[in-house]
């Protein structure tokens, strides 16, 4: 059985199949440690604060290494580079289980980013089986729901997982590291004999140069917003490596544009059908990567004591996340649908829409356990729906050769906008709390603009996506191509 069928090249079940595998696992990395950051934490014999290096690390190292990566997978074959990125992955998970002092397992952490580059490479390997029968675009759409629904699958059951393995393996860290380690070792297999390799543009070079100076100008960005929230907004020189990184981004652009196989292809990238989505990524980073933090920490805020807040304990914001990542999946999987009946570019828009709303709504409400959880429904379903459709919508507006840099593009610029967001609101809830010392006016007032901030991100994304063309990434925009029958 095919999803797409009448062509060997169809994207089929078993291809979902085995990369829906990958994604579960995918979520399982990024769930399992939550529930263990305690426990780490005395492992490691180092302060609970310490533990935020660890995921600035591997945010700075996702950053740099998701656009490398991809290229390559455009150059030599996506499942290549996806069998390499997962070796990486494996390795740095197994030294996480060994690792028992704070500079290996930081190194081990930053080095176990090299998963988030799993997700653009599927959706370019989907998206090139898929441009064989002209019917990419929708392929690609619906694959990507899928896979995102793998994800926050994999996130909840990872997140379940980890305190009960960690109980029933005594209270043994090293043998409770184990589990994802063999989990992400068991998934090469499933690339390595389930997965289809694509087919890559013969001639292509990679831009040393070019990335080079991608690379200073994104670790000079993230750097200063891990330091911004790291150190606090009175340091004044984490201003000065935010502002050196983006004058980087000028020499490095006179440069791209000279080259006839750039790095990132800013010729394709300020295309109209492109724009908008990788800004939109940003914007949307927003709230999905930045606002984690303070939902949590708002939901458990002792109402009583100060005067907001829901005043749960961990078992209930567990439940009350994992709600908001039941919506998640539920977005994903209705984007699809949505797209078929209207337009993907009205669903895009829709789904920004929903997110700006949700958002929207805890301004007036956010008094009681079921407007919050109104709110992050809302807000859930078009973030659900916007975390698949944006790399399946790069993908179908890059033309061949260039699917994966696109979709990771998108990854890259999420999470600048996920540590610009999570840098800002660390430091608006912590001015609010020194500002009146005694009184929840203004730390109120913090939250509150937290997720105004998160709201008005979403909608100036749902403006931009009106400025794409009407009938951008549909199927007739992308040609059916002629594959010889032994590349099939």
């Amino acid at each position: 059985m095919t999803l797409l069928r009448g062509s060997a090249g169809a994207v089929t079940f078993g291809l979902i199949g085995y990369l829906f595998l990958v994604e579960i696992v995918s979520g399982i990395l990024q769930g399992f440690y939550v529930p263990l950051i305690p426990d780490l934490v005395e492992h490691l014999s180092i302060r609970d604060a310490d533990f935020n290096w660890f995921e600035a690390a591997q945010l700075l190292v996702a950053a740099l290494s998701v656009p490398i990566l991809a290229k390559l997978g455009d150059m030599y074959g996506h499942k290549r580079i996806l069998l390499v990125s997962t070796v990486l992955t494996a390795g740095a998970t197994w030294w996480l289980a060994f690792a028992g002092d704070f500079t290996s397992f930081l190194v081990a952490w930053s080095l176990q980013a090299f998963y988030t580059v799993w997700l653009p490479l599927e959706i370019a390997l989907i998206f090139d089986r898929g441009r064989r029968t002209g019917t990419a675009a929708s392929a690609t759409r619906k694959a990507a729901g899928f896979l995102v629904v793998a994800l926050q699958s994999g996130a909840i059951l990872g997140a379940l997982l980890g305190g009960r393995i960690f109980a029933a393996f005594g209270e043994n860290v090293t043998l409770t590291l184990m589990v994802p380690a063999i989990a992400v070792t068991l998934v090469f297999f499933a690339i390595l004999f389930g997965v289809p390799e694509s087919e890559p543009l013969p001639g292509r070079s990679l831009d040393v140069v070019g990335f080079a100076l991608l690379s200073v100008g994104l670790l000079l960005i993230t750097a200063g917003l891990t330091f911004l929230r790291i150190n606090g907004p009175e340091t004044w020189w984490v201003y000065g490596l935010m502002v050196a990184g983006v004058l980087v981004f000028v020499p490095w652009a006179r440069y791209e544009l000279r080259k006839d196989d750039p790095a990132i292809d800013l010729r394709v990238m300020r295309q109209p059908n492109m724009w908008p989505v990788q800004l939109t990524a940003a914007l949307i980073g927003i709230s999905l990567l930045g606002a984690q933090a303070p939902l949590a920490t708002f939901a458990g805020t002792d109402r009583d004591e100060v005067g907001y807040g829901l005043s749960l304990d961990a078992s209930n914001i567990s439940y009350l996340i994992g709600a908001y990542l039941v919506s998640l999946i539920v977005g994903a999987l209705l984007f699809p649908v949505l797209s078929r009946l209207t337009t993907p570019r009205i669903a895009l828009i829709v789904a920004a829409f929903a997110v700006a709303i949700g958002y929207s709504l805890f301004l007036p409400f956010h008094d009681t356990v079921a407007q919050v959880f109104t709110n992050m429904i809302v807000a859930g379903l078009g973030a659900g729906a916007l975390v698949g459709a944006l790399p399946a919508a790069a993908a179908a507006a890059a033309p061949r050769g260039q699917t994966g840099i696109a979709t990771a593009m998108t990854n890259t610029t999420k999470t600048i906008g996920g540590s610009f967001a999570s840098s800002v609101f660390a430091v608006l809830l912590a001015v609010g709390v020194a500002q009146v010392a005694g009184s929840t006016a203004s730390s109120l007032f913090g939250y509150l603009t937290v997720f105004a901030i998160c709201a008005g991100g979403a909608l100036v994304a749902a403006v931009l996506l009106f400025l794409v063309p009407k009938l951008a990434f549909a199927d007739s925009d992308v040609a059916p191509e002629t594959v010889p029958a032994e590349a099939l």
